[in-house]
């Protein structure tokens, strides 16, 4: 509990040794844990802030890649891709969780596009029925625990300004360095597609 609400947006919130055990049983089947019950699948994500045409271009992208030759040795390795989105991946108190994790893409975001994206969502199915967010829940609870999750990543502890990149590169954490805050979807899903492709071609060759 904090300001009176219950606090699902802190690293308490985590089952750190369950998401553990899932992504050691990813890295080691190719293959989603049976003992994990997501609900995820039922959660409203709205419409799709990347145009069709977009998506095409990063599909042909990836087509051209698994053309050449390292492309051509991993689909041949048959090694399966995992995604994992989650919302305070990059902290100190989950390194255990970063550990595992081979391509560590962080998205940056302002306090007013992390307010707006998060005020717009209907609220979230979870394991125990319903849940939306009280009025206020953003700025009592979700940004002061990004910050505090984050601080650590950027020059002066400023969440919305530059990136420590000394910081970042010694984690291996990926982040649009060369841009400002809230990057628009379609540029970074270009970038992560770059990022993702960038590192099976090293890990291919």
């Amino acid at each position: 509990m904090r300001h009176g609400v219950r606090d699902w947006d802190c690293i308490e919130a985590i089952n750190g040794p369950n998401m553990e055990k899932a992504l050691v049983y990813i890295r080691e089947e190719g293959k989603f844990p049976p003992f994990v019950d997501s609900k995820e699948d039922q959660n409203s994500i709205g419409t799709c802030p990347v145009s069709p045409t977009q998506i095409a271009a990063a599909k042909q992208r990836v087509d051209t890649w698994l053309s050449t030759p390292n492309g051509a040795a991993f689909i041949a390795s048959q090694r399966s891709l995992c995604l994992l989105d989650g919302f305070l991946l990059f902290t100190p108190k989950l390194s255990f969780i970063m550990s595992l994790l081979d391509v560590k893409l962080f998205l940056l975001v302002s306090r007013a596009k992390a307010t707006q994206r998060r005020e717009s969502r209907d609220g979230y199915v979870t394991l125990e029925g319903f849940w939306k967010d009280p009025p206020g829940y953003v700025d009592k609870i979700v940004w002061p625990n990004y910050v505090q999750a984050h601080s650590w990543l950027f020059n002066d502890g400023d969440v919305e300004g530059p990136v420590n990149e000394q910081v970042a590169s010694k984690e291996g954490i990926k982040v649009q360095s060369d841009k400002s805050c809230d990057v628009d979807m379609a540029s970074t899903l270009d970038w992560a597609v770059s990022e993702i492709i960038n590192y099976l071609e090293a890990a291919m060759g």
